[in-house]
């Protein structure tokens, strides 16, 4: 039975096509993989570069909590989760450090990142330094603004907004008093990247949902970040930004611990029934609540909105759209946070940040068109008290969706539990890959070898940037005359199955076998005498690994044991072993030296040749050097 991880390694490439398809050990696949681990040592060197660049400067070292920042921090209204309380922790001792701050907080909507923002903000302002929060869009940063003006009224901060609701006379009085440093806290769109935006002192930059911004604007970003402290806010990381954090480059806070009383939201995802839509905004109605409708056509928003004011005639239904004059959409806007209007259809501009503690139904139209990050934000949007929140997620009746529409769709089913904002970004990165982390090239690359293997590749080769210790390189395979299988009279589902055998692929450690072999026994009853082989031999390759092992190969009475040529291994332990095995075990000294190791079938025992390999594997692992 040979198992190399990759044989049952999960490919995930960014669309539906299927890979190319090469052999393993091939030279083929060995020159693709070869090919790929060069670009991504490039791309990591690049990487940590840029990064240590940054953690190299010196950045301005904020002093210890004063009497004022606990008196502000008391006067929060709402008990702080255990997360809540670490990242704020974390973000502190970051900006009492030189190093320069570049954390991502990555939480759940209505998870209390804004909080965390808002207490690094006035510790900041303490100190004379001004604070720039960068929002994607201008009600978000209307919202942002009357929250920070709310936490902060007691308090003689001066916080202004820059953003398309303000007129041109305000816009020039606000940036005229920032470069004279009168400004504490500057909230606003892209607007804040314009080059007549000059600070006085910028000591902190606050991004909101940075998966918003363009290349253009990111580029703007990156030139803001260069001195000054970095704190990015985002519910559904884009994957380049997840891939960033969990490869060691950023620091990151994760909060997955749900507020007091918060109630999951039901998700339902259904063929476009009028009838539905009907109920459900009179349900939503009868509870003294409102309702979004997301409708993502501009052209005939119009004809929708009518439609669904013909359905539910007591209600009061509008509509907002991007391409609407600012005046018009503010005013629509504040009239629905007001509860003057019941439906508000909407394109996706209420997808990012909107804050409606009323709104607690959602109606997504042609939800199989949306990404899985766009429909995990828009479902965020209810459900931020402890009502229970409903979001329905619509399809054309009678439509053939396609693979990956159906994947978004089941995934969003699937997570239905609070805090599944990282969970729901790692399943986006199956579904469409990880995007193109320093350019276009990088895309070819992780076709190639497929996401997992790329992104293994990318992290030892930012482990080696870093002059980090990582483990050899080398695969264990494990080839014994055994059955070694899961039949499909146990798991019948194949899509089951594939995530059994790539998790088994996985253990390292006999623990890791023992809460596999629970798990089965609980999902799909006592497995049978292959499974049982299954998990074993995932068990000895784990061991043989760790003992610089390459291959174990049964042929007849004899197994064949390949040493890797860099094997860190006591000199002393070959003779020891010869001794131990007597004329059982032989040692060839070859470019891979190998043991040949005799042993003897029994019928009592199934398994003898499993557990003679077991018992050599553990022999060699005493005298692995540390």
């Amino acid at each position: 039975m040979n198992m190399p991880e990759e044989a049952v390694s999960k490919y995930a490439g960014s669309d539906a096509r299927n890979p190319m398809l090469k052999k393993l050990g091939s030279q083929e696949w060995n020159k693709t993989r070869s090919r790929v681990r060069g670009a991504v040592a490039n791309i990591a060197r690049e990487l940590v570069e840029l990064y240590a660049a940054r953690q190299q400067e010196q950045g301005y070292q904020y002093g210890p909590d004063t009497v004022w920042q606990r008196e502000f921090e008391e006067m929060f209204p709402f008990e702080e989760t255990e997360d809540q309380t670490a990242a704020i922790e974390a973000t502190k001792a970051d900006m009492e450090s030189t190093r320069i701050m570049d954390r991502l907080i990555c939480g759940d909507v209505g998870y209390g990142k804004t909080e965390i923002a808002i207490r690094a903000a006035f510790k900041a302002v303490q100190e004379n330094k001004q604070v720039v929060i960068l929002v994607p869009t201008t009600i978000l940063a209307q919202q942002h603004y009357n929250t920070f003006v709310q936490r902060m009224k007691d308090f003689p901060v001066r916080i202004d907004l820059l953003c398309r609701f303000r007129t041109a006379a305000q816009q020039k009085k606000t940036l005229e008093d920032l470069r004279k440093g009168m400004v504490d806290i500057l909230i606003g769109t892209h607007r804040v990247l314009s080059g007549d935006v000059v600070f006085k002192d910028l000591g902190l930059l606050v991004i909101d949902e940075e998966q918003r911004f363009g290349v253009a604007h990111k580029e703007k970003i990156k030139q803001l970040k260069k001195n000054v402290d970095v704190l990015t806010l985002t519910a559904t990381p884009i994957p380049r930004t997840l891939h960033m954090s969990l490869v060691g480059i950023r620091d990151m806070s994760v909060l997955e611990e749900p507020p007091l009383d918060r109630v999951p939201i039901q998700p339902y995802v259904m063929e476009y029934d009028e009838e539905m839509v009907r109920e459900a905004i009179s349900r939503e109605l009868a509870r003294g609540g409102q309702v979004f409708y997301v409708y993502n056509r501009v052209n005939n928003i119009v004809d929708i909105t009518n439609r669904i004011a013909a359905l539910v005639p007591e209600a009061s239904v509008a509509f907002a759209h991007g391409q609407m004059k600012e005046r018009e959409l503010e005013q629509i806007m504040y009239s629905f946070i007001n509860g003057e209007i019941d439906v508000l259809v909407s394109t996706t501009i209420i997808e990012t940040g909107m804050d409606i503690s009323n709104v607690n139904t959602m109606i997504i139209h042609d939800a199989d068109q949306m990404g899985l990050s766009q429909l995990y934000q828009l479902r965020g949007r209810v459900g931020r008290t402890n009502r229970t929140a409903y979001a329905f997620l619509m399809y054309r009746r009678n439509k053939m969706l396609k693979e990956v529409a159906e994947k978004r769709l089941h995934a969003i089913r699937e997570f239905t539990e609070l805090g599944s904002g990282v969970k729901i970004a790692m399943r986006d990165l199956e579904i469409r890959g990880a995007g193109n982390l320093l350019g276009a090239e990088q895309h070819g690359h992780m076709e190639a070898v497929g996401y997992d293997l790329y992104c293994k590749m990318l992290s030892e080769a930012v482990k080696e940037a870093r002059g980090l210790k990582t483990e050899e390189d080398f695969e264990t395979a494990v080839d014994l005359c055994l059955d070694a299988y899961i039949p499909p009279a146990y798991i019948p589902n194949e899509s089951q199955k594939l995530d059994i055998y790539k998790r088994i692929a996985g253990i390292e450690n006999g623990e890791e076998a023992e809460d596999m072999l629970e798990e089965l026994l609980d999902r799909f009853g006592e497995p049978p005498r292959s499974v049982q082989n299954l998990l074993a031999v995932a068990e000895l390759k784990a061991l043989a690994h760790r003992a610089y092992i390459t291959e174990i190969k049964q042929t007849g009475e004899v197994i064949r044991i390949t040493l890797y040529e860099k094997a860190r291994l006591e000199a002393e332990g070959i003779p020891a072993l010869l001794g131990q095995y007597g004329n059982d075990l032989n040692f060839k000294l070859e470019n891979s030296p190998y043991f040949l190791l005799k042993f003897r079938p029994s019928k009592a025992r199934k398994n003898s040749v499993l557990d003679r390999a077991r018992g050599f594997a553990e022999a060699l692992c005493r005298y692995v050097q540390e």
